[in-house]
């Protein structure tokens, strides 16, 4: 019972617990070859009854599950992204199947060059997202890292990784985005030197691991783009109002009407796809602002905070692109119908593996391990910056998610920050190295890192090669950056 108790009750003995239910887990994923869904689901059941905690809490009672560690961990995520996901997975399909996608990849690819390519991805994910929060901005833009690979016939890490970097950095380091103003609040600090810290500690992290990684881990993993990933295949026309040919096998869609193929006549404009995807940016960051300038109970925040709701920003582009790449230039309810079917096939196991995902994370954080981590390192006696930053890593390593690493880390360290009078510069770089070891070494129990092995077609090892590394080269280097400024101004 000694060594049970060691298990259950110590930081240590936590530690090599949950390291333990990793290891498990990634070899029955990496090794066995088992269903990631089913793995993790199995992992997290274990660990919750390995380490002690209740049943009633791993998965509730026989009358009442809901606040169970299984309901919440999986309803906690899919109630946020399952929406999104169908949302954006149809947008998506529709921007790629009317040819807009091959027309806005093309533009930024000729603008760059073949060899600048990693770059024009790069910078879409940075400029897409500020604005939007980072699994949205997945779900948008994966289709334009898909036909860019395609065309270029390389592989899909050498644009994937670049564009991630982007939206990783932007995530972590700039308002608006939650965990940025959370520490804001929590330390202090003026969103304006937040944004600007943000561009000069993230910028040179995004470089070293989107741009530099990006390129040579994209050259030595080659990842085929999978013929389901694009909705319209090979040879296959775009959506247009050109004539329109019934397919020759006379083959019936999932919408039970026949196939049909059209011949493309000219492809939607640059600036019409770019006023597509714009719709959604532009209502989230009209809400995000408004409710940083207007009044709580202002009547034009609450119109902006409901059309600016991602789920309904992007039924609304969804619309609006149905309407005019779809209705307008000849296509059929019923085919758009059949075209929204066909693009939602592949998002059921998504959402499993993101939800598995989440209650194994959420399991770890039950454990307590992060608790005790903090506990530990706040009492070592390291520099403030430094140890805001191991704190964070520690948070995130442990318990998977970003936002919650930073909400804790900060909280943590704010006492330590108000009792040594910091300039506004200097605290806004502690909350930069707190926003960098928010990001460091993405791994199983992060949902984020299934979403992107899905989408991008990776394997678990090819994840871990790839965007794990990216994420703590994002991360070390940022911080490097914010630590040499702090040490110049305080």
């Amino acid at each position: 019972m000694g060594a049970v108790d060691w298990l259950r009750t110590t930081t240590p003995g936590l530690l090599v617990l949950c390291g333990l239910a990793i290891a498990v887990l990634l070899f029955a994923i990496i090794k066995v070859k088992l269903e990631p869904f089913i793995a993790l689901l199995l992992t997290g059941l274990a660990l919750a009854l390995a380490a002690g905690l209740p049943v009633s809490k791993i998965v509730g009672t026989a009358i009442k599950a809901g606040d169970s560690l299984l309901e919440t961990g999986f309803g906690g995520i899919l109630g946020h992204i399952a929406v999104i996901i169908g949302l954006g997975t149809v947008l998506g399909a529709i921007l790629e199947r009317s040819g807009g996608a091959d027309v806005l990849t093309g533009k930024l690819l000729n603008l760059f060059g073949e060899k600048g390519a990693p770059f024009a991805m790069g910078l879409l994910g940075l400029i897409f997202g500020i604005p939007v929060f980072f699994d949205i901005g997945i779900f948008v833009l994966a289709p334009l890292i898909y036909v860019a690979a395609k065309r270029g016939g390389r592989s899909l890490v050498l644009y994937a990784m670049p564009m991630l970097a982007g939206l990783s950095m932007t995530h972590a380091f700039l308002p608006p985005h939650p965990g940025p103003v959370a520490l804001g609040g929590l330390l202090g600090v003026s969103l304006g030197w937040l944004i600007l810290m943000g561009f000069v500690c993230g910028l040179p992290g995004f470089v070293a691991a989107g741009i530099v990684w990006g390129t040579y881990i994209g050259k030595r993993i080659h990842v085929e783009v999978p013929d389901e990933f694009l909705v319209r295949k090979e040879g296959e026309a775009a959506l247009d109002g050109g004539e329109r040919v019934s397919d020759d096998a006379g083959a019936t869609g999932s919408g039970g009407g026949v196939a049909t193929k059209t011949v493309t006549a000219t492809p939607p404009s640059v600036g019409l796809i770019g006023a597509i995807i714009a719709i959604p940016l532009v209502l989230i960051l009209g809400a995000t602002f408004g409710t940083q300038l207007l009044d709580k109970d202002s009547r034009l925040l609450q119109v902006l905070t409901f059309f600016g709701t991602p789920a309904v920003a992007l039924l609304i582009a969804v619309l609006v692109a149905f309407y005019v790449l779809g209705v307008r230039r000849g296509s059929t309810v019923q085919e758009l119908s059949t075209l929204t079917a066909e693009s939602l096939r592949p998002v059921g196991m998504l959402l499993l593996v993101v939800g598995a995902g989440a209650f194994f994370g959420k399991v770890i954080s039950a454990t307590g391990i992060g608790t005790a981590l903090a506990d530990t390192m706040s009492a070592a006696g390291l520099p403030v910056i430094v140890l805001a930053y191991i704190i964070s890593c520690g948070l995130r390593i442990a318990q998977g998610s970003a936002t919650v690493a930073i909400v804790t880390t900060g909280g943590i360290v704010a006492p330590l920050v108000a009792d040594h009078g910091y300039s506004q510069i200097a605290i806004a770089l502690i909350a930069m190295a707190i926003a960098a070891g928010s990001i460091i070494l993405s791994h199983v129990n992060d949902g984020g890192f299934w979403i992107i092995a899905k989408f991008f077609n990776l394997t678990v090892k090819q994840t871990l090669q790839t965007w794990t590394v990216l994420e703590t080269i994002l991360s070390v280097v940022s911080f490097a950056v914010a630590a040499v400024l702090f040490a110049i101004v305080s």
